[in-house]
């Protein structure tokens, strides 16, 4: 007995696993919009006039019929979808600078003042028709 046992080299064989799946590393959710901000949104009025330009439109007399308010509030969501931050939208017989981040009307301009007035402070125009025409 005079033979030697030398062992075989011994080398790291892997990850030793118990015979149960690794669990995967879960993904968190994709994040969307902020659900209580949209549904705010959603319940709030479409649009709002502020102080200034109710007083505008009572002294010019103007008044907006169900359609136009209807046609106004496309133009805002139009002009939101857009990125624009204030808009001038023209009608038939007015013109309203809103507010679009806000969905407030901020002034009104008749027909006649629109054709004297320089209109700054917004960075878009949105021409809305006449359903009629």
């Amino acid at each position: 007995m005079s033979e030697r046992i030398i062992p075989p080299p011994v080398a790291p064989v892997g990850r030793v696993t118990s015979g149960v799946a690794p669990k995967q590393p879960t993904r968190a959710p994709e994040k969307g919009p902020d659900f209580q901000k949209v549904l705010q949104e959603k319940m709030a009025p479409a649009l709002k006039f502020s102080a200034h330009a109710q007083q505008r439109m009572l002294h010019r007399g103007i008044t907006l019929t169900q359609a136009e308010l209807d046609s106004v509030q496309e133009a805002v969501a139009r002009a939101r979808g857009k990125g624009c931050r204030d808009a001038l939208v023209v009608l038939d017989r007015a013109a309203l600078i809103v507010s679009v981040e806000n969905q407030t009307v901020v002034t009104a301009v008749d027909a006649q003042s629109m054709r004297e007035n320089v209109f700054t402070n917004i960075d878009s125009a949105v021409f809305v028709r006449n359903s009629k025409n």
